[in-house]
């Protein structure tokens, strides 16, 4: 492909242009599937990985910078790619330890729900002090905004401003890998 029609390609995605995504659909998904199926040994999960990488192009096309589309579009499979591949070792491992701690076999909802808690969980441990504090006491200690005010000794402002902030974060993050509702948790 020349680097020119790559170009105009570019161009007219981040002006909106759907005929020319779907040239741009229509000529490489068959390479970035074969890409993808290399890693993955399984054909659903690697279009539905090609389908994803699309879906996020199209929603980031005026934010994104892209100097060579095959390039960009080699890597955003690779990258779509392993991150699938990690998330499934780490439920695999997640289903593994379950199963030897407890009889019971758990479904499929409850390990994932397992593995979301777990990675909400490292992301409050990554807020500041104080926001995951009293993020913690809200969400884990059941307490009010009123009842962390006091045991804290700031205003419940404060405390309403801290939990926002806790919830931006996991918001943003949950977004980066693919949950858009994780309030069912809260």
């Amino acid at each position: 492909m020349a680097k020119d029609s790559e170009i105009v390609w570019v161009s007219a995605i981040r002006s909106g242009d759907e005929e020319a995504f779907g040239q741009v659909y229509d000529h490489y998904w068959r390479t970035l599937l074969a890409l993808s199926y290399q890693y993955t040994k399984d054909k659903a999960l690697a279009e539905e990985i090609v389908q994803d990488v699309f879906v996020s192009l199209w929603q980031r096309r005026t934010d994104l910078v892209i100097d060579s589309l095959s390039a960009y579009l080699a890597t955003a499979i690779k990258f779509s790619t392993f991150k699938a591949l990690h998330r499934a070792k780490r439920q695999a491992l997640i289903r593994e330890s379950v199963l030897t701690q407890s009889s019971v076999q758990l479904d499929e909802e409850a390990i994932d729900a397992r593995f979301l808690k777990e990675y909400v969980d490292g992301i409050v441990e990554k807020l500041p002090e104080r926001c995951k504090l009293v993020f913690q006491m809200s969400r884990e200690s059941h307490k009010s905004h009123q009842e962390i005010a006091q045991e804290l000794e700031i205003s419940e402002k404060a405390v309403e401003a801290n939990i926002t902030r806790a919830l931006k974060v996991l918001r943003v993050n949950l977004r980066k890998v693919g949950f858009s509702l994780f309030f069912f948790l809260f």
